[in-house]
C-alpha cells in the first residue's frame, strides 16, 4: 500500500481525511455535492498511515448518515473489475468498515452491499466478518453456498478452507453453516474446523529456534542466521541468552558487543541492557558510532528499554547529540524524566517538528512527554502538531498533551475533537469540553445515546450532564 496524499489542513478534504472534528462541523455547513465528494474521496483511498492504530469508519459512517449520503461510489469502487486485480485489503477495508457501521444504524442498503460483497468479492472474508456482527442468521446461511464454492474440493482447495476457517476474526458464520440443514456445507465445514485445529496443534509442536541447553554462541549463530534471511531475531535471540548463559558467558558476550557479527551483536546488546549490565551503555555508545544500520538501530532500541538511574543519567548527556541516539535520548527523558529535563525535551520537541514534520515517529513519545512534565510553553508546538498531523494517533496524543499545558483547550479544540475520529479522544473533549457552547451539548447527548459509541466515551459524557440520560 503506498502511502496516502493527504491535502492541506485548512481544506475541508484534509480535515476529513485527518479524521479531525473539524471535518465534520465544515462538511454539515458545505454545499452537499462538496461534502458528499471529499467523504466519498476518504472513504474510496483510505488516508491512513496505519489503520491498525488509526480510526475513521465510524466517523465516515456518522457523516454518511449526518448527510443522507447515497452508496453508489461505494458500490462502484466494490464491484469495479480492479477488484480482481488488486486484492489487497487495504482496497476495500475502510469501505467495508464503514457499510458495516452504516448497517448498524439501520441502512438496508448498506447491509445488501455487504452481502453482495461477501458472495462476490475478493475481499470477501472481511466483508463477512462485518456481516457476523450485523446480520441474522438467515442472511448468513445465504451466504454458504457461494463462500464454500470459492474453495474447490480438491486436496489444495480443501487446506485453503481450513485455513480461513482457522483463521476468520469472526466464527460466527462458520459455526452457523456447521449445523447448517444442508449436510453437504455442514459436513465440509465441520472437516475445515477439526483440519484448522489439528494444524494449529501441528505448529504448536513443532517449536524453532534455541532450546534449552544450546550454547550462547548458537543462540548467536541462529540470531545471525536471521539477519540472513532479512528477519529480526535479536529480540528473542536475547531472551534464549538470558536463559543459556551464566557468568562464566559474560566475556564472550561482552566481545560479541564490541566487535561481533551484526546478528551476535544485536542480541548481546539487548541482552546487556535487559540485565542493566555496567557496560551496556558505553557498548551502546559504541556501537551508534561504528555499527551497521542493523546495528544502530538494535542499539538503540535497547537503550530506550533501559529504566535505571544511570540511563536516565546518560540520556541527559546524550540529549542533544545530532544522532538517533540523541533522538532516544530524548524520548527517554519524555517518558522518565523528571522536571529538570523540560528544557531538553522541549527542545527534542522542536527539533523533531523542524526537522521531520509534524508526523514523526519520534514525536508519540516526545508529546506524551510534554504532557506528563507539564510544560507549558510547548502549548504553540503541540498546537501545530495537533493541526498538521496526518495521524489521528498522534493528534490524540496531541490533545492529551494540550489539555495538561494550554488554558485554552477546554473551549478550544476540545470542542471539536468531540466529533474526532478517534474514540479516547472524545473521551477526552467529553470531560474537558466546556458547555457553554449549544453544539457542545447536543453532541454530548448524541454521543451518550448512540449505541455505536463506547462505552469510555459515554461514561465520560455522563459525567458531565445530566446523569439521567436514556442509556444506550
Amino acid at each position: 500500500m503506498f502511502d496516502p496524499v493527504i491535502a492541506p489542513s485548512g481544506t475541508l478534504l484534509g480535515l476529513l481525511q485527518r479524521g479531525r472534528g473539524d471535518g465534520t462541523l465544515h462538511a454539515l455547513t458545505a454545499p452537499r455535492a462538496e461534502a458528499l465528494a471529499a467523504l466519498n474521496h476518504c472513504v474510496l483511498r483510505d488516508p491512513r498511515h496505519d489503520w491498525q492504530v488509526e480510526n475513521r469508519s465510524l466517523y465516515y459512517a456518522r457523516l454518511y448518515l449526518d448527510l443522507n449520503g447515497e452508496l453508489d461510489a461505494i458500490e462502484a469502487h466494490l464491484f469495479d473489475p480492479e477488484d480482481a486485480l488488486d486484492t489487497d485489503e487495504s482496497r476495500t477495508g475502510l469501505a467495508l468498515a464503514v457499510l458495516g457501521h452504516l448497517a448498524s444504524y439501520g441502512r438496508r442498503d448498506a447491509l445488501v452491499l455487504l452481502r453482495r460483497y461477501a458472495a462476490t468479492g475478493a475481499n470477501w472474508a472481511w466483508a463477512l466478518d462485518e456481516l457476523a456482527l450485523r446480520d441474522d442468521d438467515a442472511g448468513l446461511r445465504a451466504l454458504a453456498a457461494p463462500v464454500l464454492a470459492r474453495f474447490s474440493t480438491d486436496a489444495e482447495g480443501e487446506a485453503e478452507l481450513a485455513a480461513a476457517v482457522r483463521d476468520a476474526f469472526e466464527p460466527r458464520p462458520w459455526r452457523l453453516w456447521a449445523e447448517d440443514p444442508r449436510a453437504s456445507i455442514a459436513t465440509r465445514v465441520r472437516a475445515a474446523h477439526e483440519a484448522g485445529c489439528f494444524d494449529r496443534w501441528q505448529r504448536q509442536m513443532r517449536p524453532t529456534g534455541p532450546r534449552p541447553g544450546w550454547s550462547v554462541q548458537a543462540v548467536f549463530e541462529w540470531a545471525q542466521q536471521g539477519i540472513d534471511r532479512g528477519a529480526a531475531l535479536h529480540v528473542p535471540a536475547a531472551r534464549c541468552l538470558a536463559a543459556v548463559a551464566g557468568p562464566e558467558d559474560r566475556p564472550e558476550i561482552l566481545r560479541a558487543a564490541r566487535q561481533g557479527m551484526d546478528g551476535a551483536r544485536c542480541t548481546a546488546l539487548r541482552y546487556l541492557a535487559d540485565g542493566n549490565d555496567p557496560d551496556a551503555l558505553d557498548l551502546i555508545e559504541s556501537a551508534v558510532s561504528d555499527g551497521s544500520a542493523t546495528v544502530v538501530e538494535a542499539a538503540v532500541d535497547a537503550f530506550e528499554r533501559m529504566r535505571s538511574v544511570a540511563a536516565v543519567d546518560r540520556a541527559r548527556g546524550w540529549a542533544r547529540r545530532p544522532d538517533p541516539l540523541g533522538a532516544a535520548a530524548g524520548r527517554m527523558l519524555a517518558c522518565r524524566g523528571g522536571a529538570r529535563d523540560r528544557d531538553l525535551v522541549l527542545a527534542a520537541l522542536r527539533e523533531a517538528v523542524r526537522g521531520e514534520g509534524p508526523d514523526a515517529p519520534t514525536l508519540c513519545a516526545l508529546v506524551d512527554g510534554t504532557g506528563r512534565l507539564g510544560i507549558a510553553c510547548a502549548a504553540p508546538v503541540l498546537r501545530h502538531v495537533y493541526r498538521e498531523t496526518a495521524s489521528s494517533h498522534l493528534r490524540g496524543r496531541a490533545a492529551r498533551a494540550l489539555a495538561a499545558t494550554d488554558p485554552s483547550f477546554p473551549a478550544g479544540f476540545a470542542v471539536e475533537c468531540l466529533w474526532d475520529c478517534e474514540e479516547t479522544t472524545r473521551e477526552l473533549a467529553a470531560r474537558y469540553a466546556e458547555t457553554g457552547d449549544t453544539r457542545v451539548v447536543e453532541q454530548l447527548r448524541r454521543l451518550a445515546a448512540d449505541p455505536a459509541e463506547e462505552a469510555e466515551v459515554q461514561t465520560a459524557v455522563r459525567s458531565r450532564i445530566n446523569p439521567d440520560l436514556p442509556a444506550a
